[in-house]
């Protein structure tokens, strides 16, 4: 039997309009390595963390930059069945910007917006779902956070579509509460009313590093912006937002324990 999880974010995609450039930058930063994919129609090489793929990177489609969209990650969390859950979000508000789609011996997937305007891949593996349900390793994607335009609403809509639940709740004072959410025993994520300062509804994604403070200076010397921390957050571990090269927003963490 395949493992085809519902609600597991299992796969990480920068869509950029330099991949070369942004190979070379999160090589340094991460650690990563990568590997060329043969099976798509257009160029596609993946990210690796040591010997297991993690995610991919590809150049930002034309019709997407046309249409205003920057450089940009994008986290596919896995269902049982694309179809479905592409029409229950459909039902619950959102919009399908692209697919459902195949791509042989991979699976399929559709681009989705939610009805806050953040966008995520709904992802039907054709075997088993990549990733793990675990905490995460060096090298893998740790922490993933929504700031949208109504925490409230998107709670609702996840949580009905993929069957996330609501984890610790944390008062953020003037920012509103963090409301953190898992699938299981470990908790995969937060979500929060964005602030003013930022434009628009996103996914921001985390990878965890050894030393958050370190990476935070490779970003820097590397061509990248750090635009908030290194800083520590409950529970002792550190993180720190960033933009690369192109303008991509991503995070990085480092846990407690290093």
């Amino acid at each position: 039997m395949s493992d085809k999880p519902l609600g597991r974010f299992c796969w990480h995609e920068l869509m950029t309009t330099d991949p070369g450039d942004a190979q070379g930058f999160y090589g340094k930063v991460t650690r990563w390595g990568t590997s060329p994919f043969e099976g798509g129609d257009e160029p596609y090489t993946m990210w690796m963390n040591g010997e297991q793929p993690i995610g991919g990177v590809m150049e930002l489609p034309a019709e997407a930059a046309a249409a205003g969209a920057p450089p940009h990650w994008v986290a596919y969390v896995s269902t049982p069945d694309v179809q479905a859950t592409t029409q229950k979000a459909t039902s619950l508000g959102a919009t399908v910007l692209f697919g459902p789609t195949t791509i042989p011996t991979v699976g399929t997937f559709s681009f989705i917006r939610d009805p806050q305007g953040a966008v995520f891949s709904a992802f039907e593996p054709a075997g088993d779902a990549p990733g793990h349900d675990g905490p995460a390793a060096v090298g893998e994607f740790s922490w993933h956070e929504l700031a949208t335009d109504d925490s409230k609403g998107a709670w609702s809509f996840y949580s009905e579509l993929f069957g996330w639940q609501k984890g610790e709740a944390m008062d953020m004072g003037d920012m509103g509460t963090y409301q953190m959410f898992g699938g299981g025993a470990h908790p995969l994520g937060g979500m929060f009313d964005r602030p003013p300062q930022m434009p628009v509804s996103a996914w921001c994604l985390y990878v965890r590093v050894p030393d958050v403070d370190a990476a935070a200076e490779l970003v820097k010397a590397n061509g990248g912006q750090v635009i908030n921390g290194p800083m520590e957050v409950p529970g002792g571990d550190r993180i720190v937002q960033c933009l690369d090269p192109q303008g991509a927003l991503f995070a990085l963490h480092q846990t407690a324990q290093g």
